[in-house]
């Protein structure tokens, strides 16, 4: 390959999409440095400023998700989609790719269309056990698909699928802490049991009034607890907070070193977002499972499930969570057995290296 390698990389609305994508990009510069990569993106969205803050450049499309609610609305949205396909064709026909990778989201639906229509070979990454409408809609259109789970054929051509995983983030696998160095660091007791209750940057409701509602377990558990409320809830609980002295429950809106984090448990509370329960894979650490309701086709439930059919997770619905979230969590890490199992279960569906296997084949692709 000659040193005008060029790559367009697509997608995102979330960080399950957008961690992928940019650490799919880090691996082809990893081999070839010379790489121009642009990411294309949906104007308004998270990728906008996550993009450019990892160092690459992103144009971004005026692209919008149906109004499922509000059908009329929809007029504006297909005007928008016309938009974004032409703006995508200007684009492709500047940046001259040679190949496309599209990570789902609004904007990889428009970019891979056009760039499958111009001849451009293209690649798609789906991290979810639940294919997205996005990647269903493009998959006969690509030549290769990305996946993380068994079974992907009921929604993909068999002969496109290649499995590798999801890409995480290599500070949640490289953390050089001790459990006991990682407990100190948020200030808890280096031998004492610990849960981890994160429900996301921003929050999860029901995750957090399963710890409101039980003080009382948490206080007299013998255990610890490192909390992270998320930012938008953060202000509300500190004040429903104040006067309640609990030493063994560490209260953080965010939680920057998650590596750490992870370390420092014994068993993890988590949302079902795809790339979280790819670091519990490649870690080996037991999680509880409680999958949002509030995202699309329910894929969050199946990615639980996945894991919850081979013993690798517990799982426990959204809405019982404040009633039965706390008690299990409690049961689970005072049963060591029950603890190795899930490790153990969880690490043997770990896929090594997804970045760069992912990477490699979209080379491929260009040496075609």
């Amino acid at each position: 390959m000659d040193n005008e390698l060029r790559v367009i990389i697509s997608g995102g609305g979330t960080g399950g999409h957008i961690f992928p994508a940019v650490s799919i990009a880090n691996a082809i510069k990893a081999k070839h440095p010379e790489a121009k990569i642009l990411f294309v993106g949906a104007e308004g969205r998270m990728e906008m400023q996550r993009v450019p803050a990892a160092g690459y450049e992103i144009e971004g499309l005026p692209i919008k998700g149906f109004n499922r609610a509000h059908k009329l609305k929809n007029f504006s949205v297909l005007w928008d989609l016309f938009k974004s396909l032409r703006l995508a064709r200007r684009i492709i026909k500047n940046f001259r790719p040679m190949v496309a990778v599209g990570v789902g989201g609004y904007a990889s639906g428009a970019t891979l269309y056009e760039c499958a229509r111009m001849g451009i070979p293209c690649l798609i990454q789906e991290q979810n056990s639940y294919a997205g409408v996005t990647n269903k809609l493009l998959a006969k259109r690509v030549r290769k698909i990305c996946v993380a789970y068994e079974g992907m054929e009921r929604f993909f051509p068999a002969d496109k699928i290649i499995m590798t995983g999801n890409p995480v983030r290599q500070n949640v696998l490289d953390s050089p802490l001790s459990v006991g160095d990682a407990r100190k660091a948020f200030g808890l007791d280096p031998d004492k049991k610990t849960i981890l209750i994160v429900g996301g940057s921003l929050g999860a409701r029901t995750m957090n009034e399963s710890i409101q509602q039980h003080l009382d377990l948490v206080k007299d558990s013998g255990l610890q607890f490192i909390w992270q409320t998320g930012k938008y809830y953060n202000a509300k609980i500190m004040q429903f907070m104040k006067g309640k002295e609990l030493p063994n429950l560490k209260i953080l809106d965010f939680v920057s070193d998650m590596g750490a984090a992870y370390k420092a448990a014994d068993l993890v509370i988590s949302r079902a977002g795809a790339s979280s329960i790819s670091e519990f894979q490649l870690i080996g650490k037991p999680v509880i499972l409680v999958p949002s309701p509030n995202v699309a086709e329910d894929h969050q439930r199946k990615n639980a499930m996945a894991l919850v059919n081979r013993h690798a997770a517990l799982y426990v619905e959204d809405a019982e969570a404040p009633d039965k979230l706390l008690k299990l969590a409690i049961e689970t890490v005072n049963n060591d057995d029950e603890l190795k199992a899930l490790g153990e279960n969880v690490k043997k569906m770990g896929l090594k290296n997804a970045a760069d296997v992912i990477a490699d084949e979209v080379l491929k692709l260009i040496k075609k």
